[in-house]
């Protein structure tokens, strides 16, 4: 298997079985950032939960005090008298049934869709589009509401959701390379803060198995247990 140059060097940073405080994998993870695009910082967690247990399928969303770097585009399905609203409150697309058709022919560019309880009726019919592209509408998180103001300010402000996955893994993107190290750090301790708020009371064993952080083209820097505590 050829290893770029690139990589090599990526690499040589890393010691092996070590476990790294989040302040020290931060600093190496924005050293080994050399791609020629701003590289994202991506969490993994992977925790002792059972997610086919409805009570232990970990989901929610959680604002990251710093944002995620990324450009959100947010799709508000309103009824027309409440669409200026939602254009007012910042919505990148406002619509009802004229979304809808564009959503049923394959149209999907759109970040996050926020939907008002009135428009579900017809909105669920889609998701058996919408749900495999994680873009259904949901009142757990927040994206389900009368209230289109607030939900479009978090979302545009850094609101992210997350979800464990079948393998009990949540992922989740925490910033980007060129954030400063201490706007990269406060990101991470508030995701983890907030996923172990969320043990499962009928979770065994350890919850929180493992973390780990990288950058989109780098290496994974594993974080040790003693930072897996809420700060």
């Amino acid at each position: 298997m050829h290893i770029s140059k690139r990589r090599k060097e990526i690499l040589k940073k890393i010691e092996p079985n070590k476990a790294y405080t989040i302040s020290e994998a931060v600093a190496k993870l924005k050293e080994t950032a050399s791609a020629k695009f701003n590289e994202s910082i991506d969490i993994a967690m992977r925790l002792g939960v059972d997610p086919r247990q409805a009570d232990q399928l970990i989901r929610g969303t959680v604002s990251l005090p710093h944002g995620t770097g990324k450009t959100v585009k947010v799709l508000v399905v309103a009824k027309p008298e409440r669409q200026q609203e939602a254009k007012d409150a910042g919505a990148d697309i406002v619509g009802f049934e004229d979304v809808l058709k564009q959503i049923q022919e394959g149209w999907a560019d759109c970040d996050v869709i926020i939907a008002t309880p009135d428009t579900m009726s017809e909105l669920g019919k889609l998701g058996k589009i919408l749900g495999p592209k994680g873009l259904m509408p949901n009142p757990k998180s927040g994206t389900v509401t009368n209230d289109i103001v607030k939900a479009v300010s978090e979302v545009k402000g850094g609101r992210i959701e997350f979800r464990v996955d079948k393998a009990g893994i949540v992922h989740a993107c925490l910033g980007k390379a060129a954030f400063e190290q201490k706007q990269l750090e406060e990101n991470i301790h508030v995701f983890i803060n907030q996923i172990i708020k969320m043990k499962p009371a009928t979770a065994k064993g350890v919850y929180v198995k493992s973390v780990t952080l990288a950058t989109t083209m780098g290496a994974g820097f594993p974080i040790s247990k003693t930072e897996i505590a809420v700060h």
